[in-house]
């Protein structure tokens, strides 16, 4: 049985509207700003504004595959695997993505791509080796909701304009601190170029990272609420989270720094060590997803432990 609506959320749609619409405006300000003050011609600036909205657009999924080690792996690589992602698939009417698998004994998975049509799943070594077959397909339907719900995209231009701001600042800073002045003005007096830059970078990272934050959140729960309704078993992914999270505080921590960087990716993030706030965090706490899982399913008549 095919379940179309399985993983349609009109809160997650609206956020992502709603930051998609922030972050344009942002950049546009920030790209005004920036290549007024530089001189740069408006043809130049526009070529490189959309050279690199069309880079990112288009290999966002090749970046985020690369920034994970993960290698696609085809049917006859892992034909379990792609078993559970087809009949997922089938279930949600969704065009089967390409399967990738992360060489690490970090227990985790993502989603990417810019549409369902352009999407890849990837699990961990460490995930497949720890989980039993129904967790595996309560995981695996909370990345393809990820998918559907076609948050990924926004995840990932959002992080890349982010981090843009940040090279950028780092960038300006270095040419102040080796003599980068004010080339635009004779005036003693005004501000120097390269502190009006860096400090527009700033508060653009800055925005950024709270616009990112907001919507990953959300999408997080999301996406759980679509793994329960696809799979009709909200107990299969409640005792996924509950492994990954509790195998995660055993792994070294030379081998969660090597795939921190997808943090905002992962069903799990790495640094769940870590409990100084919820301000910063990129997933909601797991205590809060648990209960809005088990209110699923006591609502759906299945048993809770």
């Amino acid at each position: 049985m095919k379940r179309k609506s399985y993983g349609r959320d009109a809160g997650l749609s609206l956020r992502m509207l709603f930051t998609s619409f922030l972050l344009g405006l942002l950049y546009v300000v920030f790209a005004i700003v920036l290549f007024q003050y530089l001189n740069v011609g408006l043809v130049p600036m526009l070529l490189i504004v959309i050279g690199l909205a069309f880079f990112q657009y288009y290999t966002s999924d090749k970046l985020a595959l690369r920034a994970a080690g993960a290698k696609i792996v085809e049917r006859d690589e892992a034909p379990e695997l792609h078993d559970v992602v087809e009949r997922l698939c089938a279930m949600a009417d969704l065009p089967k993505p390409k399967v990738a698998i992360v060489d690490t004994d970090v227990p985790n998975a993502f989603a990417t791509g810019r549409s369902p049509k352009h999407a890849a799943v990837a699990v961990t070594t460490g995930l497949w080796r720890r989980l039993d077959k129904e967790e595996i397909e309560g995981v695996l339907a909370h990345e393809l909701s990820h998918v559907a719900n076609r948050d990924v995209l926004v995840m990932t231009l959002a992080s890349f304009f982010a981090m843009l701001a940040g090279i950028l600042s780092r960038w300006m800073m270095y040419a102040g601190m080796f003599g980068g002045g004010n080339r635009n003005s004779n005036d003693n007096n005004s501000v120097p170029v390269w502190l009006i830059v860096l400090a527009v970078s700033v508060i653009t990272y800055f925005l950024s990272q709270l616009l990112i934050l907001a919507i990953s959140r959300y999408r997080e729960f999301a996406a759980d609420r679509g793994s329960a309704l696809l799979t009709g078993a909200p107990e299969h992914l409640m005792s996924a989270l509950q492994k990954i999270a509790s195998d995660m505080l055993r792994i070294p921590q030379q081998d969660l720094r090597e795939v921190e960087t997808m943090n905002a990716f992962f069903i799990i993030p790495t640094n769940i060590k870590q409990r100084a706030g919820t301000l910063f965090m990129t997933h909601p706490p797991l205590e809060q997803r648990l209960e809005r899982l088990s209110a699923i399913a006591r609502e759906m008549g299945r048993p809770v432990a």
